[in-house]
């Protein structure tokens, strides 16, 4: 029998697709494929979930064999959907319940880990956005995911495929050379069900996503399971009446669903794990980052420091969990956030990601995309810089993120990222295990050093290779708080060494292998030693001042370059104003300007000086001066403050604007 055939005796007159829980996970049947969609808490449909552990386990203890139902299952997740103890797929880790698991991470799912080290079950881990975009392969009904995605991991056929036990023997990646270059080729099967969540539904099954802090993959897996013959289950907060849904804001549209069902508990549709709800995390309203609390100078922050010294201005960035988080951390204290677009690998492209079982959530965000439209900016090469976790390497620059013995971490995003972004920063402590360090006048000292190594001869799980970055010609480094080292085609290459560590002492006998010391070994930056602002901002904005003034005699036109400059004195304005003195003051005529003011700040109190000063220069050297800035805000300061002053403001959003407006005026000139 079909799952369709099954569910119209289950509605009630008048009601839609809305059905309980109970009723929608009694439609999964024995051996299905069940692909659910979440990343940590959010977006998982928690109350589903819950409902069919108790299903399995009730019908366990009722059955006169001892076998519950539905039972043999092959779960399918992209992300970690769980709270690292009893949450999110932690509840279907039941042995009996699932039979094959094919996860894009693990560490958040204790009890299904359990399963699989202990052979209960077949395990795979797969790249996370690979999981993503198979999701959308078996939609289009295409045979499987053809990818540059995991070549030289363990996931790739050569070692291991992604198979996390001995009980795993189906091979569901191939290798596949086409035109004399490899790809991985992953396998595609029909999905039977497909678990999602929402905010709102229709008695139709439109569903909409407003409250949700990302919409993650859940229109791949409905779309996946509906073309696959199978059905869909939503989870929502709430009912609307027919016709009511704006359909710009249907995120999944009614023929992919089968199933509504509305959460019976608030505890079962938390925006995060630790969040009830915040617009901040929705979107709906932005909020001040300026009262963040500075990180105090520790280990963590000394990493933090030193790998956000590798930004740069307009960089496109991916920070992973735990240690990475930092950076974001010391870039608001270093004000340079507003320098760069922070991105997570669920969908969120600016803003700041959150942390802890907040991750993936972000507040003040300039765009939430489905995860596999992300992970195909990612897997893309749309990275400038990608700083991740370091948990274990080994001699030729390999990374293991994934597995330590019995423990499966699982690579989640990790191998897209890692392989795509054009440079990569992995960022970790020197030791595993605790090391006690402190500072003392600006050197490390260290007080006990950690349990064990992280610098091996050989990692047990390869996440990241390093034969496969120098081919993709990427910059790599690999930072601690006691040294930094940089990939290369000779090898691993140790380059800088903290203030007050022995090379010898503290990091080449705490090493299982040699790395090439760098003829001329630097000193790290002094400045990650002192407890003070390091000044990255000034760093990031280096223009020399000089050239921020450039005079174009054959176009006869006349560039200020404000972008990121900060007036604080009336030096600062005098400065400026010398400066275009000394470019135009000996011109025989007037010249049109043109003045960038993106990222342009200043004191309040210095608005009426400074625009004196505008004033003065229009008058003297400008035909014309057009001026843009892609700030609502200090256009509208910029504006105020000039017509004080008797200057046309001509104040535009873009360049491209700016530009139209000085053409315009030449033409109607000649």
């Amino acid at each position: 029998m079909s799952h369709s055939s099954l569910i119209s005796p289950l509605r009630e007159s008048g009601s839609g697709k809305i059905m309980t829980a109970r009723e929608a996970v009694q439609l999964i049947g024995d051996g299905d494929t069940v692909a659910t969609g979440g990343f940590v808490g959010i977006g998982f449909a928690e109350n589903i979930a819950v409902a069919l552990e108790k299903l399995f386990l009730e019908s366990e203890r009722s059955s006169p064999s001892g076998l519950g139902t539905p039972r043999n299952l092959t779960l399918v997740y992209a992300a970690g959907q769980g709270d690292g103890v009893d949450r999110g797929l932690n509840h279907l880790a039941h042995s009996g319940l699932v039979a094959r698991v094919i996860g894009g991470h693990w560490g958040l799912v204790p009890k299904l880990q359990q399963l699989a080290i202990s052979n209960q079950i077949e395990a795979w881990n797969l790249p996370q956005g690979v999981i993503c975009h198979l999701f959308r392969d078996i939609a289009a009904g295409k045979p499987g995911t053809l990818t540059h995605v995991g070549l030289g991991t363990f996931v790739d056929p050569r070692f291991g495929g992604g198979k996390l036990n001995e009980k795993t023997q189906d091979n569901l990646v191939r290798l596949m050379p086409i035109d004399g270059k490899d790809y991985l080729f992953y396998k595609a099967f029909p999905i039977n069900v497909g678990i999602i969540r929402g905010t709102t539904a229709d008695p139709e099954g439109n569903i909409t996503m407003e409250k949700e802090a990302l919409t993650l993959e859940a229109l791949a897996i409905a779309t996946a399971a509906h073309n696959s013959g199978g059905i869909v289950i939503a989870q929502v907060e709430r009912i609307a009446a027919s016709g009511s849904l704006n359909p710009r804001q249907v995120k999944i549209p009614g023929i992919l669903v089968d199933c509504v069902v509305v959460a019976e508990k608030p505890e079962y549709h938390m925006q995060t794990f630790i969040e009830a709800y915040s617009p901040a995390f929705s979107g709906e309203i932005r909020v001040p980052t300026s009262t963040r609390r500075a990180m105090a100078l520790d280990m963590r922050k000394i990493i933090a420091r030193r790998a956000a010294m590798e930004l740069r201005a307009n960089d496109i960035v991916n920070l992973g969990i735990g240690m990475p988080e930092g950076v974001s951390a010391v870039a608001s204290e270093e004000d340079i956030i507003d320098l760069l677009t922070l991105t997570a690998e669920p969908g969120v492209i600016g803003g700041i990601p959150a942390s802890g079982l907040n991750f993936g959530a972000a507040i003040n965000t300039q765009a939430i995309l489905d995860q596999p439209n992300q992970f195909d900016f990612y897997d893309g090469g749309g990275l400038d810089i990608a700083i991740l976790g370091l948990a274990q390497m080994d001699e030729l620059g390999n990374l293991n993120v994934s597995r330590f013995g019995n423990k499966l971490a699982g690579a989640g995003g990790f191998i897209n990222i890692s392989q795509n972004a054009r440079k990569v920063v992995f960022v970790g402590t020197f030791m595993a295990g605790k090391s006690i360090l402190h500072i003392e006048n600006g050197k490390l000292v260290i007080d006990n050093e950690g349990s064990g190594k992280k610098f091996v001869k050989e990692v047990e799980h390869r996440t990241f290779s390093a034969e496969q970055s120098l081919k993709n010609e990427q910059t790599v480094m690999y930072i601690t708080e006691r040294c930094v080292f940089h990939l290369t085609k000779d090898g691993v290459v140790l380059t800088e060494i903290a203030p007050g560590i022995n090379l010898e002492k503290d990091i080449l006998s705490q090493m299982d292998f040699a790395p090439i010391v760098a003829n001329e070994l630097k000193i790290m930056d002094e400045r990650i030693f002192i407890d003070e602002p390091m000044g990255l901002r000034a760093q990031l904005l280096d223009i020399p001042f000089e050239d921020r003034f450039t005079y174009d005699p054959l176009k006869n036109i006349f560039f200020v370059n404000l972008e990121g400059f900060r007036v604080r004195t009336y030096a600062d304005i005098q400065n400026i104003s010398h400066a275009v003195e000394r470019h135009l003051s000996g011109l025989t005529h007037k010249v049109p300007a043109i003045v960038n003011y993106d990222r342009f700040d200043i004191t309040p109190e210095l608005f009426d000086a400074y625009a004196d000063m505008v004033k003065n220069l229009a008058d003297r050297f400008y035909s014309l001066v057009t001026r843009y800035t892609a700030s609502t805000f200090l256009r509208a300061k910029l504006n105020e403050a000039l017509k004080m002053h008797s200057v046309d403001p001509q104040l535009y959003e873009t360049l491209t604007d700016a530009r139209k407006r000085l053409d315009a005026q030449d033409g109607e000139g000649s």
